[in-house]
């Protein structure tokens, strides 16, 4: 059975959220690659690349280890929904 996708094509949900939360943090990809690491996940700045671009799936990992790097919410991650924890956190967030 073929992966599914969005209307548009493209291959994930979290692509916007994703970049606006590295350009919020100031991050470039290499150093967002950098903290993931750091916190024992093995993504690499190709990764992150693949997923801006919508060349790429998130897998369920991949979602945890931003939310934990980002301190997000997966639902802000999937369609940029703020949580009031989220709110609370981040209140500069778009």
């Amino acid at each position: 059975m073929p992966k599914q996708r969005r209307e548009t094509g493209e291959k994930n949900f979290v692509a916007p959220q994703l970049i606006t939360l590295r350009k919020y943090r100031s991050f470039s990809q290499r150093d967002l690659a950098n903290r993931l690491q750091l916190n024992g996940y093995d993504i690499d700045k190709n990764v992150i690349t693949r997923i801006e671009t919508y060349q790429r799936y998130v897998t369920d990992l991949e979602l945890k280890a931003l939310s934990e790097v980002f301190q997000v919410s997966y639902s802000y991650l999937i369609d940029g929904t703020k949580t009031e924890e989220d709110k609370r956190l981040h209140p500069l967030l778009p």
